[in-house]
């Protein structure tokens, strides 16, 4: 029971996470990772909230995996997708409501604050190993049909993904190059001590060194 409720935490505190990193470079303007460009160009294109657009596209990307790995799509996800979309609209829409004209200063901070915080985010929802978000279940789709490496896999995605944002007016600058090559370090870095912090309280005794 108390593993689960840690587990739990976990869980909902890197999407809480997660959710607000990527909340704080789009207030910031000054570019925000490939997907998280894609729902921004979409809103402001088409129409509804980002966060409407994240549950959206997670629909559609958790039928098409069901439909490139050829087994039942994970409807699991839909929490995931779902509480994604409500954090990112409470962020943006509740808590930076009328956060605008920042100096340069204020948004380089508030980028580079993004970036962790997202990095953490991820390290925190990864312990549940639970309702994986459909994006990284894409990646794995791509890797098992086209029978590559998973970065290649990854960039594949991500450039096609890109170039759809850059069509829909997607903010892509600074923070978009350091999301693409400087995430996957910094969720290393947090990885270790953050899965040995949940073994402590779930007393779990092999610890990560």
């Amino acid at each position: 029971m108390k593993k689960g409720f840690v587990i739990g935490m976990f869980y909902l505190l890197g999407l809480l996470l997660l959710s607000f990193g990527i909340s704080m470079m789009i207030v910031a303007d000054l570019g925000v990772g490939p997907w998280d460009a894609l729902y921004v160009g979409l809103s402001e294109t088409i129409g509804f909230t980002v966060g409407t657009w994240v549950f959206i596209l997670g629909i559609i990307l958790i039928l098409l995996n069901g439909y490139l790995m050829k087994k039942m799509p994970d409807f699991l996800a839909i929490i995931t997708i779902f509480l994604i979309g409500v954090f990112m609209d409470f962020w943006l829409l509740v808590a930076f409501a009328g956060v605008d004209a920042l100096t340069m200063p204020v948004r380089a901070m508030m980028l580079a604050a993004g970036v962790i915080i997202i990095a953490v985010g991820i390290t925190f929802y990864l312990q549940a190993n639970f309702a994986r978000n459909p994006i990284d279940s894409l990646m794995m789709a791509i890797q098992v049909r086209t029978g590559k490496s998973l970065a290649f896999s990854k960039t594949v995605m991500e450039v096609t993904v890109l170039v759809i944002a850059f069509l829909f007016g997607g903010p892509i600058g600074l923070g978009t190059v350091i999301v693409a090559f400087g995430i996957g370090s910094l969720i290393q870095f947090f990885i270790t001590p953050v899965t040995n912090t949940r073994k402590r309280l779930t007393n779990e005794t092999e610890v990560v060194l």
